[in-house]
């Protein structure tokens, strides 16, 4: 459906163990809306969010989950938040928590954006 929000994990094994990891966060584009190609995503997406290596993985499955603690769906939160976590990450910074104060003010800038 477009504009739906959802993380996308994938991760390869050999015998020696996990050889590569990554998740992407990813919203769905409406026809005619210019996109990303992603493996295994069709057409492709907005993407939000692109991190590599389980170390790096793991700190978004982080942010994933302090969302949730916020009382936030992380599907409903504000693609600016997403798009935050990847730099800050990549940064190697923290990135900032999200907070249902925040996303109160997301859905009000959404409402007034139209």
């Amino acid at each position: 459906r477009p504009g739906a929000v959802f993380a996308f994990v994938r991760w390869a094994s050999n015998d020696f163990g996990t050889v590569i990891s990554r998740i992407d966060v990813v919203r769905a584009v409406a026809p005619n809306e210019p996109y990303a190609t992603l493996p295994f995503v069709r057409p492709g997406g907005d993407i939000l969010l692109k991190i590599d290596g389980w170390a790096k993985v793991q700190q978004v499955l982080a942010a994933i989950d302090a969302v949730e603690a916020a009382g936030v769906d992380p599907c409903d939160a504000a693609a600016d938040h997403w798009r935050h976590v990847h730099n800050r990450i990549a940064a190697g910074q923290q990135p900032r928590l999200y907070t249902a104060e925040r996303h109160r003010a997301w859905l009000k800038r959404r409402e007034i954006e139209g």
